[in-house]
């Protein structure tokens, strides 16, 4: 009872000292009154605490020389033992920065160490406090906020942290853009460059969501200039590591480089140079292209070929002697047996024509036709008669294999039909179909090896440098007024559940293509494709050493 009557009393104190503090125009003369609030936020007694957690951010503007000790106790209050207490006292952090704005930052730190909680009540006040200060000042809150984003020392970062901030941007701050990004060009501006230093140390999962924000964005929209379209690949590119050695033993760049030329698929069709993944390519794949994994040679080979149809005439000079030689590796001469990679084919091939479209001459002396230019590089007057036999007598071998496989495959089809119709249970009518996927695909691959090799028989040949050929892993896609995003049939989907490990550790991936290759089965050996390597980050969790960052001095 005694405990009870002296809890009553000092409730009522600060009822007192909150009432003087209300009714006095000049509240300095009350400077005993709030330090005595103050004082309540460490009392044995929960309501006086959680009375004090209201009382403190209120009449926090009027002394500025008790700021430090109010903010103090505040913290205290919000660390509490009871979830009341910290509840009211996280409500009350944004009432310190609406006449204070100098505070502002520092709040939203404190806040953002707090997305940690595991109250779902804690955290949605958190949420909430957040939100009042971005609507406050939106620029400094998202510079405070990323912060806890952009740090890379893995002795500083605590993981936690990291994710409940990452979540709370993509969760709350992102689907508000339009609302919270005023003035769009100013603030849009300012986001993208918080981003952009977050990406030193990011996840597949992570770049994937970034970039899908920078790309809703106004200022990267369609009717985007060319130089921001490119902004975006320079990101992507930055991601892919192109300015590191490559090292074909070192996988995890390699998946990074492959889901970041996938990434950039789209900013090429909108006029973004490949140029720099391209010479990449050149440069440090196609000369050991033989020794990558196997299972990322045919995505690589196949954003190679989505890719070839956007790449300048200088470029496709460069590219085509190496496109040319691994076609020569991958399209077997008769005497080389009947062993050949479907899909390996179809990706060269179109490759090939979209390169020597731009650079028609320099398939002269590469193949030995005889395409005249005017130009010195025709080089007519040199004799490439063997050049041409062996790459004719290769096409021949790609005709006969890919001819003698679509024979096959149709017989299968026809077999999948029957099975399909005497199947009973789900199971087995859904492996049949799987199957009848995969040959659908087989037969689109030869289909296309086979349109491709056509053209290619004349001395003077005539390269397909539009998308006519639809590529057999991309749905076609029918509208009755296709846009360039999707004229030449349907993307392939990023598979953000995957991912890469990036240059510190880290674990976007590609997509595994189910249908693709399995269609030869049976058939002489093909290339397999699948989805980037899931090695996650490889990070630990740590203290992130920031502490609660007091001290408003």
């Amino acid at each position: 009872m005694a405990e009870a009557s002296d809890d009553s009393k000092d409730i009522e104190k600060l009822y007192e000292y909150g009432e003087r503090l209300n009714e006095v125009k000049d509240k300095s003369q009350k400077a005993d009154d709030y330090e005595n609030i103050i004082k309540a936020a460490r009392s044995s007694s929960v309501k006086s605490r959680q009375l004090a957690a209201q009382l403190i951010p209120r009449f926090f503007k009027y002394f500025p020389r008790l700021s430090v000790n109010a903010v103090d106790a505040h913290l205290d209050l919000c660390e509490a033992e009871e979830l009341a207490i910290r509840v009211q006292a996280i409500r009350g952090l944004p009432l310190f920065c609406k006449d204070t704005p100098e505070h502002l930052s520092k709040i939203v730190d404190i806040l953002a160490q707090l997305l940690t909680a595991v109250e779902n009540v804690e955290r949605d006040a958190v949420h909430k406090a957040l939100m009042s200060l971005l609507r406050q000042d939106v620029k400094a809150s998202l510079t405070a906020l990323f912060k806890h984003i952009e740090c890379v020392d893995e002795q500083l970062t605590d993981e936690n942290l990291r994710e409940r901030t990452l979540l709370f941007i993509r969760d709350k701050v992102f689907p508000l853009k339009t609302e919270l990004l005023k003035p769009s060009d100013q603030m849009e501006r300012h986001i993208t460059d918080l981003i952009r230093k977050s990406l030193q140390d990011v996840t597949g999962v992570e770049f994937q969501m970034f970039m899908d924000f920078l790309k809703s964005l106004s200022m990267f929209g369609e009717k985007a200039p060319p130089e921001r379209v490119q902004e975006l690949i320079e990101i992507i590119e930055g991601q892919a590591d192109l300015d590191a050695q490559f090292n074909v033993d070192d996988g995890d760049h390699i998946d990074r480089l492959i889901s970041c030329l996938f990434m950039a698929l789209p900013f090429f069709e909108r006029g973004a140079s490949n140029s720099k993944f391209f010479k990449y390519l050149n440069k440090h794949i196609f000369p050991v292209f033989e020794k990558l994994p196997e299972e990322r040679k045919v995505d690589l080979l196949k954003n190679l070929a989505e890719s070839s149809p956007y790449t300048s005439p200088q470029d496709s000079r460069q590219i085509l002697p190496g496109v040319v030689l691994l076609l020569k590796k991958f399209m077997p001469r008769r005497k080389a047996g009947d062993k050949m990679n479907f899909t390996y084919a179809e990706c060269l091939l179109y490759a090939f024509h979209h390169l020597a479209h731009k650079a028609p001459n320099a398939t002269n002396s590469l193949c030995g036709y005889k395409i005249v230019t005017g130009q010195p590089s025709d080089r007519i007057g040199e004799d490439f008669s063997e050049q041409h036999k062996d790459f004719t007598e290769r096409l021949n071998c790609v005709e006969d294999l890919a001819r003698a496989a679509m024979k096959k495959l149709t017989q299968g089809m026809a077999e999948h039909n029957r099975a399909l119709t005497a199947a009973v249970s789900d199971e087995a009518k859904a492996s049949i179909k799987t199957k009848k996927q995969n040959t659908t695909t087989g037969l689109k691959t030869c289909n296309n090896i086979l349109a491709m090799i056509q053209p290619l028989h004349s001395k003077t040949p005539s390269f397909i440098g539009d998308k006519k050929i639809n590529l057999s892993w991309k749905e076609v896609v029918k509208t009755s007024a296709p846009s360039t995003a999707t004229a030449a049939g349907g993307k392939r989907s990023l598979n953000v559940g995957g991912s890469y490990p990036s240059k510190r550790g880290r674990g976007v991936g590609s997509e595994p293509n189910q249908f693709s290759n399995r269609a030869f089965a049976g058939l002489p050996p093909y290339g397999g494709r699948r989805g980037a390597l899931g090695r996650g980050r490889g990070r630990g969790y740590g203290a992130r050493g920031r502490g609660r960052g007091r001290g408003f001095r």
